[in-house]
C-alpha cells in the first residue's frame, strides 16, 4: 500500500502574506513592491530553513529602515497571513484514512510559526508523522530533506506519493525515487489519486 505525503501550505491550508499586507498597505502596488523587494519569498525561505525571525527581521530593517513597522509585522502579525483550509482537501484526507493509508507531512515552514498553524488547523494533526524544514534546518527542494524524511519513518521512496503545490519540490521528490503530484486543487488531486488506484 502506498504512503501519501502532503505538503501543508497551499495543499492543506491557505497561507499567504497578502492576507496581512492588504490591511497594512493603502495601495496594491506598494504591497506587491514590498513583497517582491523587501519581505521576499527568498527571505522567508531562510526562516523556513532554520534562521530565526529575529535575525531575518533585523537584517531587513537595516536595509529598509523606512519599512521597519511593516517588516516587524511579518512575524508579530504572522497569524493574519493564515486563510482557511484548502477546499476539498479534508475530505480527501478522510477518505484516504478510511481506506487505511498512512499519511505524512513534509513541509517548508519556520519552526517558530508552525506551532501557530498547528494550533489553528486540526487537519495538520491528521498525519501519522511529519517533517518541518525549520526544525531540520533543511528545506525543499534539497534532496537531503526527503532522504531524512524517508529515514526517520523507515519508508521506501518507491512506495511514497508526494503532493506539493510547488513543481520544483515535486521534481526533487522524483530524484530520490518518490512518485509526485503537483497540487492545483482538490478535484485535480482526486483525479491523480484515482489514476493511481489510490482513491
Amino acid at each position: 500500500m502506498k504512503t501519501i505525503v502532503f505538503d501543508f501550505g497551499g495543499v492543506l491550508v491557505d497561507w499567504n502574506p497578502r492576507h496581512l499586507y492588504r490591511k497594512i498597505f493603502a495601495s496594491h502596488e506598494e504591497m506587491e513592491w514590498f513583497l517582491a523587494n523587501v519581505c521576499t519569498n527568498a527571505w522567508n525561505a531562510r526562516q523556513d530553513a532554520g534562521r530565526s525571525f529575529a535575525e531575518g527581521i533585523a537584517l531587513l530593517k537595516e536595509q529598509y529602515p523606512a519599512y521597519s513597522q511593516q517588516i516587524e509585522a511579518y512575524f508579530s502579525r504572522w497569524e493574519e497571513m493564515l486563510g482557511l483550509e484548502i477546499e476539498g482537501s479534508r475530505q480527501i484526507i478522510q477518505e484516504l484514512k478510511s481506506k487505511g493509508y498512512k499519511l505524512y507531512g513534509l513541509s517548508n515552514w519556520s519552526a517558530e510559526t508552525f506551532p501557530k498553524a498547528e494550533a489553528r488547523f486540526d487537519i495538520l494533526a491528521q498525519m501519522h508523522g511529519r517533517v518541518v524544514s525549520g526544525e531540520e534546518k533543511l528545506i525543499k527542494p534539497d534532496p537531503r530533506i526527503y532522504e531524512r524524511f524517508l529515514e526517520r519513518f523507515s519508508l521506501r521512496a518507491e512506495k511514497c506519493v508526494f503532493i506539493d503545490d510547488n513543481a520544483a519540490n515535486v521534481a526533487a521528490a522524483h530524484t530520490v525515487g518518490m512518485d509526485g503530484i503537483v497540487f492545483k486543487n482538490a478535484e485535480q488531486l482526486r483525479e491523480e489519486l484515482q489514476k493511481r488506484d489510490i482513491l
